[in-house]
């Protein structure tokens, strides 16, 4: 597997990292041996780098893979987790209290006395540009509880402005065959500023995998993302699932294949879910 560093952290991790949000049972059921076969297989795959979040089965992710590393003490993971989805989006929600009580409350899930990395949620537009959001991730650096701060973002906008700020270490934004924007500004100021680069949903949430067709037939699961929490984006607590009756749309099980046939590789799609700090060689 190979290995790049990751932005300001300056920790090597593999290109390929796992995404746990299934494992919060989330989009259905998962049970803990699945869970813990799935990190296993990972390890022993190369794979060395987890992301998670405080939030992916109101921390029943973090907890799974707490207990992975407690089984695998000698694993080299270096878990990223993300925090700000337990409150209403607000930015006055987004205060060093808040941040202690949910780095704490990951802290005790992932089994760690110091996090790795610690990713801004998505949270709303007005955060990224607030000196006093950044002035309490530092404290929490300088108090040890994480080593590392990072965003999570929607739109290529807020990346550039968390880069902007010399403690962001890393930006998480979709980027995949089908979301190509952020190689006209964002990358190229990652590579400029040293910040490392997590591409979200790299294959689409399945979709660019090849193991969906258009005969593809899906289970209807409960519409509850999370009991006792608001909704994760702001907006009614549903998963919503293709029903049997629909599947994917013709056109695009159509284009995709052929698409792919043309690859050379998988790196010409996925260039690796950790872009290089370094130089633009």
């Amino acid at each position: 597997m190979e290995e790049r560093v990751l932005g300001r952290t300056e920790r090597p991790i593999s290109v390929i990292g796992l995404g746990t949000w299934q494992l919060g049972a989330d989009w259905g059921e998962v049970s803990e041996t699945a869970a813990l076969e799935v990190l296993s297989a990972a390890v022993e795959s190369g794979v060395t780098f987890f992301d998670t979040a405080d939030v992916y089965g109101d921390g029943r992710s973090e907890r799974l893979i707490g207990r992975f590393r407690v089984e695998n003490p000698d694993s080299p993971i270096m878990v990223a987790t993300k925090m700000g989805r337990r409150v209403d989006q607000v930015p006055e929600n987004y205060t060093l209290q808040n941040f202690q009580a949910w780095t704490d409350r990951s802290r005790r899930n992932l089994g760690m006395d110091q996090l790795d990395l610690v990713q801004l949620h998505c949270p709303p537009t007005a955060v990224y540009s607030s000196d006093e959001l950044y002035d309490a991730l530092d404290t929490l650096v300088a108090d040890g509880v994480i080593a590392n701060y990072g965003v999570s973002v929607e739109t290529c906008d807020e990346a550039l402005t968390a880069m902007s700020r010399r403690g962001t270490a890393t930006v998480q934004i979709i980027f995949n065959a089908f979301r190509h924007k952020p190689l006209e500004a964002v990358l190229p100021s990652a590579i400029q500023n040293g910040v490392g680069i997590i591409a979200r949903v790299p294959l689409a949430s399945g979709l660019l995998s090849g193991a969906y067709t258009t005969s593809t037939q899906f289970a209807e699961i409960g519409t509850s993302i999370g009991p006792g929490r608001p909704s994760m984006w702001g907006r009614p607590s549903r998963v919503w699932i293709m029903r049997p009756a629909y599947g994917w749309p013709r056109s695009l099980l159509t284009w995709w294949p052929s698409c792919r046939s043309k690859l050379r590789r998988p790196r010409q799609l996925l260039p690796g879910w950790c872009s290089k700090r370094a130089s633009p060689r």
